[in-house]
């Protein structure tokens, strides 16, 4: 059992260990070579998300919705289909959660469940329309959730702008959602500054529940076995094609929910150009975590940790290493983690396939 598992972490700890170290030249020319500077870089990416006050909460905090995303494409690659389309469908449900949140009134705690279930159910009627042309017509689910994102960013553009919009404030959002629908802080008696909300608890239960789903339930069991072999699982008595419409309304699911849980426990509105990159995050998340549920948060929490960091490496390098870098060292991670042969090459490794590589092959992705 042990060598199994070390053999799933070793490729995604060698990408991120080779992506760290082939960021170091990229930061040193920005800073002139001056390599104090480069030193002080580091060391404001690590105060930034662990060790100043707030600093891991912050982190935990940014890892919320990455877990989610996550999620939602280790769903949907599970059952044969890459979800790209996480972007729209968090739009989707961050837009259906706030929409609740302050038009609506109604009881403390309800009124947060009724609108995670609305920023969940949005995200899932978002995610199930390409799943239906995937499944009916043959549609490629990349092409078709692609196309979705665009609608959802204009969609919910004119939502903010125009039958949504604040009247009051000067900048352009939503209104804020009641206190009844606000995520609660989990210290929030003790520290007034502390920003971890009970989001970041709901997303662990998701993790245990997607886990639950796919491995301990007859419709898991279902779904990947679809995704490994359409024709058998036909045979079986399986229908693909409502397996399909089912894992990516599941997928929307989870990635409305967590732009649900944005508003409803961080932002308490909805912004104009309400950034959805948590979505496109996700898919290097579960590449990251062998799209699997337990290996979608120690991903989720790395990347939380570069996004919560990146401001103070800015500040502590003089202004001359932007905090964008932090993107560069996250799609060398994405590339290495999609890549396995390039970091096998490199280290010379002779270890099986992980199961990530696995599930790469038999959904065609990649090929």
């Amino acid at each position: 059992m042990w060598r199994r598992v070390l053999r799933e972490i070793t490729i995604p700890f060698l990408s991120i260990a080779t992506a760290l170290v082939i960021s170091v030249p990229v930061i040193a020319v920005a800073t002139k070579w001056d390599w104090a500077k480069v030193a002080a870089a580091y060391g404001g990416l690590l105060d930034g998300a662990l060790l100043k006050p707030n600093a891991f909460t912050n982190t935990l905090v940014s890892a919320t919705p990455l877990i989610l995303t996550g999620l939602a494409v280790a769903l949907g690659f599970r059952a044969g289909l890459f979800n790209i389309g996480g972007s729209g469908q968090f739009l989707v449900g961050a837009a259906a959660g706030v929409f609740i949140g302050y038009a609506i009134p109604m009881p403390p705690v309800l009124h947060a469940i009724v609108a995670l279930a609305a920023g969940a159910l949005g995200g899932a009627l978002w995610g199930a329309i390409p799943g239906y042309l995937k499944a009916r017509l043959g549609s490629h689910e990349v092409i078709n959730t692609i196309m979705m994102n665009y609608l959802a960013f204009f969609l919910t553009d004119w939502l903010i702008k125009g039958p949504m919009k604040d009247p009051l404030p000067s900048n352009v959002r939503t209104p804020n959602v009641l206190p009844t629908a606000e995520l609660g802080r989990i210290f929030g008696a003790f520290d007034s500054n502390d920003r971890l909300h009970w989001g970041f608890v709901i997303a662990l239960l998701m993790t245990v529940a997607v886990w639950w789903l796919l491995w301990k339930t007859t419709i898991g069991f279902e779904l990947r076995t679809v995704g490994s072999n359409p024709n058998a699982a036909r045979y079986a008595g399986i229908r693909p094609t409502v397996m399909t419409v089912l894992a990516m309304a599941l997928s929307g699911g989870l990635a409305g929910l967590a732009g649900a849980i944005q508003v409803l426990g961080l932002d308490h509105n909805m912004p104009a150009l309400f950034s959805s990159d948590f979505g496109f995050d996700g898919i290097t998340v579960a590449l990251l975590g062998m799209v699997h549920p337990w290996g979608i948060i120690p991903s989720a929490l790395l990347l939380g940790l570069l996004r919560n960091g990146s401001d103070l490496m800015q500040i502590r390098s003089g202004g001359l290493v932007s905090k964008e870098v932090v993107f560069i060292v996250q799609g060398l991670i994405l590339l290495f983690a999609a890549a396995p042969y390039i970091i096998r090459w490199l280290y010379r490794l002779k270890i099986g396939k992980t199961a990530m590589e696995g599930a790469t092959l038999t959904t065609g992705w990649g090929k």
